[in-house]
């Protein structure tokens, strides 16, 4: 076992706190990762003050993790020390099901993906997160970060990035498509710069004008105010696919109104609370009200490759550790733009 310093939530809704953790030995098939920067992603907070339900704590919370590879099994094949690497929101599933063996990992029913933090681990023991200085995990969970990315841009994109690039792949968000992101926040600036490079005209559905400028900077074509009515009236059945980022009870009726015959609203923000629905705003013009989740070890590495080609990353604020509770509430507040980043080394 390695001794490691981390922050922690000690118990539901209490503030993170400096910690130690032990990681486990390398195993034949682990990579040890010496972790370079961590994201805070909004289900980071749901996470720890058990918004989305009960909770194991302490947590060391953080699934958008990137670093370099400082010791490798005697099995490994796929990374050699020095690597750079990242880790998303799983760290193990059951390979064995049917969505394991075709890459869907995220979706895995063999006893579901051993999640990064928060989760237990195939050796009874608790999964703990980035937001500490070094990770022990087994190799078919790692991948590999580009040179065209550096580290820092890239550790949101382990969530961030292949929640907004999944859902936008499989309802082929592409040229000719009309795809409106709704919520330009952490994932959803991740969301236009995605559906901008995969050629689909773009516009964003804010609550207010206030960032739409940095919307239409990175890649959106419109931008509009939802808390002015008159743009359910001028979008009505405009959408191809509308991506929901948005973490609250929204009026999926309205919404649904947006879209064309066959259009689809995809839900990747996930409310504490139930949503109510009018089964009439699908019937009518045959729409899909979806969900999506991550992506596969396999979907997360060409979505990698993707950000890298086109030149992006995310957009951050990178901090030290001992800023993470006041991020916590500035990212509540939606005072980021657009994803908080810890410099481990400051832990």
């Amino acid at each position: 076992m390695t001794t490691v310093a981390a922050y922690a939530a000690p118990s539901a809704k209490a503030p993170l706190e400096r910690t130690t953790i032990e990681r486990r030995e390398v195993g034949e098939f682990d990579v040890l990762i010496d972790i370079k920067f961590a994201g805070i992603c909004h289900s980071d907070i749901h996470q720890a003050r058990e918004g989305w339900g009960e909770a194991i704590f302490p947590m060391v919370p953080g699934h958008e993790i990137a670093g370099v590879v400082s010791e490798v099994g005697p099995g490994v094949t796929k990374f050699a020390v020095g690597d750079r690497v990242g880790v998303g929101c799983m760290v193990d599933s059951c390979r064995e099901c049917e969505n394991c063996k075709a890459g869907l990992e995220q979706y895995c029913t063999g006893g579901g993906m051993v999640g990064t933090y928060n989760a237990v681990g195939k050796d009874g023991e608790p999964t703990y997160g980035g937001y500490s200085q070094k990770i022990v995990v087994d190799e078919n969970y790692v991948v590999r970060v580009p040179d065209g990315l550096a580290l820092d841009v890239a550790a949101p994109l382990l969530c961030a990035g292949i929640t907004t690039y999944s859902p936008l792949k499989h309802w082929n968000a592409g040229p000719g498509k009309k795809v409106a992101v709704l919520g330009m926040g952490g994932l959803g600036h991740m969301g236009v710069k995605i559906a901008h490079a995969l050629g689909a005209e773009v516009t964003v559905l804010s609550q207010s004008l206030r960032k739409k400028d940095d919307g239409l900077r990175l890649g959106a074509d419109h931008y509009y105010a939802t808390s002015d009515p008159e743009t359910f009236k001028k979008l009505a059945g405009t959408f191809d696919v509308i991506l929901s980022t948005v973490s609250a009870p929204l009026n999926l009726d309205a919404y649904l109104s947006l879209l064309r015959t066959d259009g689809a609203f995809v839900n990747v923000g996930a409310p504490e609370e139930p949503v109510a629905l009018n089964l009439f705003s699908v019937i009518g013009g045959r729409k899909t009200l979806a969900g999506s989740g991550i992506g596969g070890i396999q979907e997360t590495q060409e979505m990698l490759d993707f950000c890298a080609e086109h030149g992006f990353g995310a957009e951050i604020e990178l901090i030290s550790a001992s800023e993470i509770n006041d991020a916590y509430e500035r990212v509540l507040a939606s005072d980021v733009r657009y994803r908080f980043v810890i410099d481990t080394a400051t832990i």
